[in-house]
């Protein structure tokens, strides 16, 4: 099927796959438009299988640049509810359909983003705002119910990505911190996914070998992420995270 893919098909895949390494390392959000990319290139099934082997490597590479800027304490509170949002998204794939699928990722993330800008209103006269995470972030229904989200978008479209920039926003934490939590996060939870992937077959031998060819754009992608990152002043990288989060959210639902 693969080697059927024209030089456009494939230019657009080494474009969608050194997205993927750029939203790793520099520009949060990005990535979601590889989901679109991808989508348009290969059929669904298939894309998804191919995304998720350059997912763990630009996971990777963000390790390997942000691998001191790491906050685990985010990450344990995360995880369970997020193992189980996989667990539901597994399940779903196998009964509903794909826009149905698509517009509840969208309804998720528009409400996330509703949240998150309503608690920014609500602290706009705080003196310590940017400095003391809100009162939301540390409870449990709110990290709870993150990973939950999490995990279901990532296993039903790989487009956990939003969610994660919502919460580790909410936090307020450095950009570097930003990209190493997220990195080591995802990296888990990408792994995490393989054995359910290859006991549905997304991911085969055929989608590996695609994959050796994307590799080199994804670290490719996040070596510039790293450059520009330090040009990017703390206003306009929320403002960045937000603004795609918001797209996607509008594209999911349909009215983008």
């Amino acid at each position: 099927m693969f080697t059927d893919l024209s030089t456009t098909a494939l230019v657009l895949l080494f474009l969608g796959a050194f997205t993927i390494g750029l939203s790793k390392t520099g520009i949060p959000g990005l990535g979601i438009l590889f989901v679109g990319i991808f989508a348009q290139v290969l059929p669904p099934r298939e894309s998804v299988g191919v995304v998720l082997p350059l997912l763990i490597c630009g996971d990777i590479a963000a390790l390997i640049l942000y691998r001191r800027n790491v906050r685990w304490k985010m990450i344990w509170r995360l995880f369970p509810c997020t193992a189980l949002g996989v667990i539901i998204g597994t399940l779903t794939l196998g009964v509903a359909s794909d826009s149905v699928i698509a517009r509840l990722i969208g309804a998720i993330l528009a409400v996330l983003l509703f949240l998150h800008l309503r608690g920014k209103w609500r602290q706009a006269h705080s003196p310590q705002e940017g400095e003391t995470p809100p009162a939301k972030a540390g409870r449990w229904w709110f990290s709870g119910g993150t990973g939950l989200a999490a995990g279901f978008t990532t296993m039903t479209a790989n487009a956990a990505g939003p969610v994660m920039m919502l919460y580790l926003i909410s936090m307020r934490i450095p950009k570097k911190d930003f990209f190493g939590t997220a990195a080591i996060f995802f990296f888990f939870l990408n792994l995490f996914k393989v054995p359910f992937h290859l006991g549905i077959q997304t991911i085969n031998a055929e989608t590996l070998t695609l994959n050796l060819y994307l590799f080199p754009a994804v670290f490719l992608g996040a070596g510039l992420g790293r450059v520009i990152l330090p040009y990017i002043r703390p206003t306009w990288f929320e403002f960045l995270a937000l603004f795609f989060t918001a797209l996607a959210a509008l594209r999911l639902l349909g009215w983008g």
